[in-house]
């Protein structure tokens, strides 16, 4: 107890105490294997069976590809580093706060896919079961990144379909002809 009645307990930041808890867990190992066996999935699908299957797509279909595969790597490359910022941490190679300065590199709130339009319908399955998968691990990454560093969730915004935007643009100006 300390001098105005509260525990010892009540001074330390609960968010402290579960980033160190976190960093040396199981589920923290489960989820590290699980982005790590994402992104050789994904590297293995688009080397191969993706490459072959964007071939037969049209050419709207294989723009869409192309964009979607883009941010599915790019999701996949900055959850990795966060993943590995606290495998470092895990294993004492860095502070929980030498990891939060190195996070600032790491942007886990984007990209976002829009899984919708033109060419989507288009999409191999299992593109689209891995862009799913990776916004599952996107979203459980965030939510432990706010709470082990203390920051409020802000959601992923979904961009707007720039076709869409650009029609939206051109029936401004000549009208919908109605």
């Amino acid at each position: 107890m300390t001098r105005d009645g509260q525990s010892e307990r009540d001074e330390t930041p609960d968010t402290i105490d579960f980033a160190a808890r976190f960093a040396g867990s199981e589920t923290f190992r489960t989820l590290f294997r699980e982005g790590m066996g994402l992104v050789e999935e994904t590297a293995a699908y688009l080397d191969g069976p993706g490459r072959a299957e964007s071939r037969e797509l049209t050419r709207t279909g294989s723009l869409v590809y192309a964009t979607e595969s883009m941010r599915l790597t790019t999701r996949l490359m900055q959850l990795a580093s966060w993943l590995l910022l606290q495998r470092a941490v895990n294993e004492g190679e860095m502070t929980q706060a030498q990891a939060g300065q190195e996070k600032s590199k790491v942007r886990i709130d984007g990209p976002a896919s829009t899984r919708s339009g033109p060419g989507w319908e288009e999409m191999p399955e299992l593109l689209k079961a891995l862009i799913e998968r990776s916004i599952r691990l996107q979203e459980r990454i965030r939510k432990l990144d706010a709470a082990i560093y203390g920051r409020e969730e802000r959601p992923v915004e979904t961009p707007v379909n720039p076709v869409a935007a650009q029609l939206g643009k051109l029936n401004q100006v000549f009208g919908s002809g109605s």
